[in-house]
């Protein structure tokens, strides 16, 4: 579900100007359709890879509106990240965190093919899902610097944070895959025309849990969609080094599967919307996203000693997901050079209020430690601190 499109500057598309020179290299061809208020994108035959399964349409109609929206989702994710990074550099955040420059297209891609209630569930990797649904930039930062109005009230940090009918942000390596198909599981029970994308990354795709939520999911024919975010490096290890079988989209065996561009995010809004509607009407889906980080698989690794500086920069030049989606914008007379600057210089101002404000707000109360740990109501007399003078009994 997109985001309302706020700035005056895109409003009203105006025919593209000046050359495209990487026009020729991409692997999907755009094209404009004849109406003024849409825009119809073309798929090339390599974009999708099936496993018994038919694959996507290989055109995609949508408002140009939301078209813009897209770009600005993934400018918007680009920029929190960068700002993320900045801030941990000069220690305001501290321990665990892990961002997704270079893979912005897939939260983006994905959010814009469901609903509202629809569920999501990730790994760590999870700043850019948080935003995509609905948690503000401020609430984001605040969580990283452990402050009282984060999304987890400064609780949870990088790795568990939450938003409407999103669960985490997890950190155990491929637990929140059965939980996904849990969720998955409620949705069917109370007859919800609903799904929930359950996402794990390449490194994961080798737990053993893994595969028994794709048998449950299976049995029972769950709304769940899974999808392996594959930027080729679990932690420091390269895939083909973990993995007898690196075409992930195919391990679900008796569940159909799809390899995507996950550099594209056309292609990920497509596929997505493609496997919603076989999870609700049918059952599950494995969805296979190619995509890649820039950085390293945390602030702690350099990702320079398992990968190359120049293999990194080749990606950047060549499959940036952002700048290879401005170029089709521009192909299609969508927007122009100066809307694609405005917003731009938009998403940067409002990641920089958002941050400011974040760097504004206090920690936590001391208290906070004995809240949000059980339900309400639950009775739990007591909670054992770390030694037994800091026992704290409720009241």
């Amino acid at each position: 579900m997109l985001r309302t499109v706020s700035f005056a500057a895109i409003r009203q598309a105006k025919p593209a100007r000046g050359p495209l020179l990487q026009a020729k290299k991409r692997a999907m061809r755009t094209m404009a359709s004849s109406s003024d208020d849409t825009v119809t994108f073309e798929f090339s035959d390599k974009t999708f890879e099936t496993y018994e399964t038919e694959a996507p349409s290989q055109k995609l109609e949508m408002s140009k509106a939301d078209a813009v929206s897209l770009y600005r989702e993934m400018q918007m994710v680009r920029r929190l990240e960068m700002a993320a990074d900045s801030s941990y550099k000069h220690k305001l955040i501290r321990g665990f965190c892990h961002l997704c420059t270079g893979q912005e297209a897939v939260p983006v891609g994905i959010e814009s093919a469901l609903t509202s209630k629809d569920a999501i569930i990730t790994a760590y990797r999870c700043h850019g899902f948080t935003y995509m649904r609905g948690a503000s930039p401020t609430a984001i930062l605040a969580e990283l610097m452990g402050r009282r109005d984060g999304v987890s009230k400064g609780k949870g940090g990088s790795m568990h944070m939450y938003a409407n009918n999103f669960y985490g942000g997890n950190g155990i390596v491929g637990a929140q895959v059965p939980l996904g198909a849990g969720i998955a599981f409620a949705q069917k029970y109370n007859n919800e025309k609903a799904c929930t994308v359950a996402l794990y990354g390449d490194g994961a795709a080798n737990q053993g849990q893994v595969f028994e939520a794709y048998n449950m999911a299976k049995l029972w024919d769950l709304p769940t969609v899974f999808v392996c975010e594959n930027n080729k490096y679990g932690m420091g290890t390269a895939a083909a080094r973990a993995a007898a079988n690196t075409d992930y989209y195919t391990r679900g065996q008796y569940i159909p599967g799809i390899r995507v561009n996950g550099m594209d995010v056309l292609a990920v809004r497509q596929a997505v919307a493609h496997a919603r509607k076989h999870a609700i009407d049918q059952g599950p889906m494995v969805l296979e996203m190619k995509t890649y980080r820039y950085g390293g698989h945390s602030m702690s690794d350099p990702g320079t000693t398992y990968r190359t500086r120049e293999e990194i920069q080749h990606m950047r030049s060549t499959s940036d997901p952002i700048t290879g989606y401005k170029h089709r914008l521009l192909e299609a007379s969508v927007i122009t050079e100066e809307e694609i600057k405005a917003i731009d210089k938009e998403a940067k101002r409002l990641i920089d209020e958002a941050l400011a404000k974040a760097k504004a707000v206090p920690e936590p109360q001391d208290a906070e430690l004995w809240t949000d740990i059980y339900v309400k109501g639950s009775g739990v007399p007591y909670l054992r601190g770390r030694v037994p003078e800091e026992t704290h009994y409720y009241n």
